[in-house]
This record gives C-alpha cells, sequence and structure tokens, in this order.
C-alpha cells in the first residue's frame, strides 16, 4: 500500500473514532482511559501537538472543539458526570 492511499485510509478511521466517541456521551473520559490508556483528552491534545509541528496552527481550543463536537466547556456541562 502507497503512502498517499494509506493516510487516506487513517484519516478515514481517526473521522471515525472521533465520530464514534462523539456520538457515546454516555462513557465517561475516565473510563476510557482505564480501559485504553487514552481518552477524549489524549486525541485532542495529540492533534495540538501534530499541528504545531506543520503549517496549520490548531489552537487548544480548536482541537478541543473537534474532538468533542462542541467547546469543551459546552461539553463538560452537559455530559459529564
Amino acid at each position: 500500500m502507497n503512502s498517499k492511499n494509506l493516510e487516506k485510509i487513517e484519516s478515514q478511521t481517526f473521522r471515525r473514532l472521533i465520530s464514534h466517541l462523539q456520538s457515546r456521551t454516555d462513557v465517561q473520559n475516565i473510563d476510557i482511559m482505564n480501559l485504553a490508556g487514552f481518552c477524549r483528552n489524549c486525541l485532542y491534545k495529540w492533534m495540538h501537538e501534530a499541528a504545531s509541528g506543520s503549517d496549520e496552527d490548531l489552537s487548544i481550543e480548536k482541537a478541543q472543539e473537534y474532538v468533542y463536537g462542541m467547546p469543551y466547556g459546552d461539553w463538560k456541562k452537559k455530559f459529564q458526570k
């Protein structure tokens, strides 16, 4: 598999993971962390770090909004137990 096709597949997989996590608001970050060793917070931090090594400027807040599907403060008020 060439690198361009692999990158496309990875991108689609990541977007599906994000979509799945956004739809499973009943699952708290601590639950994910205990089972998988990473959580939504890890994902937005990794996105922010990856962007800092590129030409893109992705703030922490924008990365949070991408992963959570809304501003983090709104998500926290609405879904955090």
